[in-house]
């Protein structure tokens, strides 16, 4: 029951971190890395420790000669080994269990049953890595700009028009100066997509080479005769394996002693990773179309555009062109991203009352403006200051 608990500590801190209403500053895909897929690995590394699940995680059997203490010991902090040539044969009439028989055959060593919570650890924290980034980069700007504006308002008609018209003046006033924050967008954008191409080629090391091809052998292994199949989980993770331990003899001689070992881990790492094949193939694939995707809204105007009606519906389409046509990407990225923060009926007054302060004709300052701090909107949002410590996740 205590790995259950930790397991729920870990779904209470996604559920409380992230369902609270926070200024939303990436898309999907990107919270996919952060959110889902760390909290998998963390919470997958728990599991592998909790030895109550399935009991000690090596058992050796040897003559006797040796303590089983000892080498369990032993085989645990050295390695194990099967023989490739030994897979696919039968139980019990060729072979005692897969992978084991003649010593004098090629040998397939296993340490990686180490080091397995160490490394979805610390996979955990490279997925979280690309959003460190980006929040430091993005300095809080969004959580700024849009404090009381998120979520279901209750202002007035005319507390509400104050407060977009305060939004739309910063978007002018800051015109063609967020490039910056567009690129460190982009930039961890595409940091996620190398991580996890980058994580899969490091699991495949990990696991001697054969993390590569894992889910499609498991796939073709289920879709196999059942009396002509050799189970690609049991050949990576092997369940029951070998172990020699060698001793000085009453005479001074050195003595081998051969021991069989079961690693009951190995039941839950074949289980996570052919998981995480899965789940790291589709991640990398939404993350490739993603970088695809932002790549037409950069060298697109067409692209914003759609995106852009897509949200504000009611505009007219020659105004949402001329919008387009008239802010540089780094403003497209912010009007986007208020988009996301911002429900349907304020993101329309708030377009509408900046493309007015543009067809007035007054200059754009192409200066940059600080963002609209805490205290500065302190007299326009009553409640403001509750909210001034809050730190964005």
């Amino acid at each position: 029951m205590a790995v259950f608990g930790l397991v729920s500590a870990v779904a209470g801190f996604v559920k409380v971190r992230y369902l609270q209403d926070k200024a939303i500053i990436d898309n999907m895909v990107f919270r996919c890395h952060y959110r889902i897929t760390s909290a998998i690995l963390f919470a997958c590394c728990i599991i592998v420790t909790a030895n109550n699940l399935i009991g000690d995680p090596i058992s050796c059997i040897n003559d006797g000669a040796v303590p089983i203490h000892v080498i369990n010991t032993y085989c645990w902090i050295t390695y194990t080994f099967t023989l490739p040539g030994q897979h696919g044969r039968t139980m019990g009439t060729e072979v005692a269990h897969s992978g084991l028989g003649n010593d004098n055959q090629e040998r397939t060593y296993h340490s990686y049953y180490q080091w397995v919570p160490f490394m979805l650890f610390f996979q955990g924290l490279l997925f979280y890595v690309p959003h460190w980034i980006w929040k430091n980069w993005e300095e809080g700007r969004m959580r700024m700009i849009t404090e009381g504006m998120r979520g279901v308002s209750t202002a007035s008609p005319a507390e509400r028009k104050v407060r977009h018209e305060r939004l739309a003046q910063y978007l002018y006033d800051s015109a063609n100066t967020h490039n910056t924050y567009s690129f460190g967008y982009f930039i961890c954008e595409a940091l996620n997509f190398v991580n996890v191409v980058g994580n899969i080629f490091f699991v495949d090391k990990f696991l001697g080479g054969a993390f590569l091809t894992y889910g499609s052998e498991v796939l073709k292994f289920s879709n196999m005769n059942q009396e002509n199949r050799s189970d690609p989980m049991i050949e990576i993770f092997p369940r029951v394996t070998k172990c020699t331990f060698h001793k000085y003899g009453s005479s001074g001689s050195i003595q081998k002693h051969d021991a069989l070992c079961v690693l009951a881990l190995n039941i839950l790492n074949e289980k996570i990773y052919i998981f995480l094949w899965f789940w790291f193939i589709a991640l990398a694939v939404a993350s490739g179309l993603a970088i695809v995707y932002s790549a037409a809204i950069v060298m697109m105007p067409t692209t914003r555009e759609a995106v852009l009606k897509r949200r504000f519906r009611k505009a007219d389409p020659a105004d949402v062109c001329n919008l387009i046509r008239r802010v540089q990407i780094g403003d497209f990225l912010m009007i986007h991203l208020l988009g996301q923060n911002l429900n349907v009926t304020s993101y329309g007054e708030m377009l509408h009352t900046f493309i007015n302060m543009l067809d007035e004709g007054r200059p754009i300052s192409g200066d940059t403006p600080s963002a609209p701090s805490t205290l500065e909107m302190a007299p326009m949002y009553p409640a403001i200051e509750k909210y001034g410590k809050e730190t964005e996740t």
